[in-house]
């Protein structure tokens, strides 16, 4: 009885403990970087010198890549397409179009921009990150070029969780 008494009340102690620590699933810093790179080939391919911008979970830079003949500014415009992407949990051009009437005050807030070029990241349903290209003449082509850089890593996100 006293066996069963004490382990209860461990028991009890656990379980109202049980949310002091959350189980987070984090881009890793590889994973990052191949798609930040990939982004860049992508629109190198075009004929495009991006930027390519990989928060995590939180909107963290985890991988930030400038072309040789990117202008400096895309490397920040390409981390707040994918801010507006971390804070929505959707493609920043979806963003864009369905939220045009809070648009001029979201451009205000630091770290965020709302423009086409940022698109989530991923693994089994769960949102781990965002990346953001920047450079391309267009939004639709730094999103393509983000794209194309999801694609080319869609099988290491499947088998990530």
């Amino acid at each position: 009885m006293k066996t069963l008494l004490t382990f209860a009340l461990a028991l009890s102690a656990l379980t109202a403990h049980a949310t002091d620590m959350v189980p987070v699933k984090q881009i890793g810093l590889e994973l990052a970087r191949d798609i930040a790179m990939g982004a860049v080939e992508a629109c190198r391919q075009d004929g495009y010198n991006v930027s390519a911008v990989v928060l995590d979970r939180a909107g963290n830079v985890q991988a930030a890549l400038r072309d040789t003949l990117a202008t400096r500014h895309t490397l920040e415009i390409a981390e707040r397409k994918a801010g507006m992407t971390i804070m929505s949990g959707i493609d920043s051009g979806a963003f864009r179009a369905a939220r045009g009437d809070i648009r001029p005050e979201l451009n205000h807030m630091q770290g965020l921009i709302v423009m086409e070029g940022a698109l989530p990241i991923r693994a089994a349903g769960a949102l781990i990150g965002a990346v953001g290209v920047s450079g391309a003449p267009g939004g639709d082509k730094d999103a393509a070029c983000a794209a194309a850089a999801l694609q080319k890593i869609e099988e290491r996100l499947e088998f990530a969780m």
